[in-house]
């Protein structure tokens, strides 16, 4: 009989120490899932430095709302973003979306956002940037871009090396124009045979603009052999292949936005 009552003693205490280690197991899994969900994700904005546009007189820069709306998104999903320009400093705004018929709910929280103008203000000089810092990279359009940043070699490699370490590299508008010079490690363009949108020839004709860009975007893209397609004018419309992300209209920051937060999950 007292070996019996050994017996179960014995089994009883084995299996309380099993339950242990199992709930032992499911809190450092739970745990792990908790680290992940709160991983801080750090993300590059590049604007432009430029402000002319063109021979017209007129002013240019980044457009509010390409960088308002996917600032917000991912800074409410608790992103930590760096603002970088080629010439540091302030970044110019496109005086056009800064205009009442350009406002949407992005805008005006920015207008209202001292923290975040304080930034556009005083952005980091891109050439200082370290790809190694950060989990993605993202272009606001506007036409600013057209002139400074797709001919600007810091930008070029800070785009090669990203793209090298397989991080999401994202744009929207006019800035898939910095992918001009960018390259795979064997030479071709970084965009050939990839799947990309942008703001079409038609959107820029809408805009009276085709005689004064240096460069058509749309045929850029198609003549480094990248697959390019589009939706409606001003419908938002992005494409996704692999870590590149594409979106072709203001309208599209919002999508773009998106598909990079979930490709940071």
């Amino acid at each position: 009989m007292k070996t019996l009552q050994t017996i179960v003693v014995i089994l009883t205490l084995i299996t309380a120490s099993s339950c242990k280690e199992n709930t032992a197991s499911e809190t450092v899994s739970e745990g792990q899932k908790e680290l992940k969900t709160e991983k801080n994700m750090k993300v590059l904005f590049v604007l432009t430095s430029h402000d002319k546009l063109g021979d017209t007189g007129k002013k240019t820069g980044f457009w509010v709302e390409e960088f308002a709306s996917p600032y917000y998104t991912l800074l409410d999903k608790g992103a930590t973003i760096t603002i970088a320009t080629p010439k540091g400093g302030a970044a110019p705004v496109d005086p056009s979306s800064d205009s009442p018929d350009a406002a949407t709910e992005a805008t005006d929280r920015y207008n209202k956002d001292v923290d975040a103008k304080d930034k556009i203000a005083n952005t980091k000089v891109l050439a200082d940037m370290n790809p190694d810092d950060f989990d993605a990279v993202f272009y606001p359009g506007g036409h600013g871009p057209l002139w400074d940043l797709t001919n600007d070699a810091n930008s070029v490699a800070l785009i090669e090396k990203f793209d090298r370490q397989n991080k999401p590299i994202a744009f929207v508008c006019h800035a898939p124009a910095v992918l001009k010079d960018v390259k795979n490690e064997d030479g071709t363009a970084l965009v050939k045979g990839k799947k990309v949108t942008g703001f079409s020839n038609l959107e820029e004709a809408a805009v009276g603009l085709t005689e004064v860009v240096p460069l058509l975007l749309e045929d850029m893209l198609i003549e480094n052999g990248a697959f390019y397609s589009n939706g409606d004018k001003w419908a938002p419309y992005a494409v996704q292949d692999g870590n590149l992300i594409t979106g072709q209209n203001p309208a599209s920051s919002e999508l773009v936005a998106e598909k990079l937060l979930e490709t940071l999950k």
